[in-house]
């Protein structure tokens, strides 16, 4: 896989997620940051940092990526959220636009 088509997500502890770029576009936000005009970072090295974001809650974002995309395909499973975190998650998810 090309590295244009991934994408690197750093987790507020420096943990790196390095996702499939398609996955990432699930955002609203993402999109925004990846696919604007001119030579911000995010655009230039394909990664983006989430100082507010925890490892786990992040973790579990890149998930419903990639189950959303199944989704949209016709694919209906089930996408199950801890009720521990569901808070944090609906912040990183308002936040994420997703």
């Amino acid at each position: 896989m090309r590295k244009e088509d991934t994408v690197k997500l750093i987790s507020a502890e420096g943990f790196e997620f390095v996702i499939d770029r398609k996955a990432a576009l699930v955002s609203n936000t993402l999109k925004n940051m990846l696919t604007s005009s001119g030579s911000f970072t995010e655009t230039e090295l394909g990664e983006v940092r989430f100082p507010e974001i925890s490892t786990p809650i992040l973790e579990k974002v890149c998930q419903y990526f990639y189950w959303s995309l199944q989704f949209a395909s016709g694919k209906e499973t089930e996408f199950h959220i801890e009720p521990e975190i569901t808070l944090e998650l609906m912040m990183a998810a308002n936040y994420l636009h997703t």
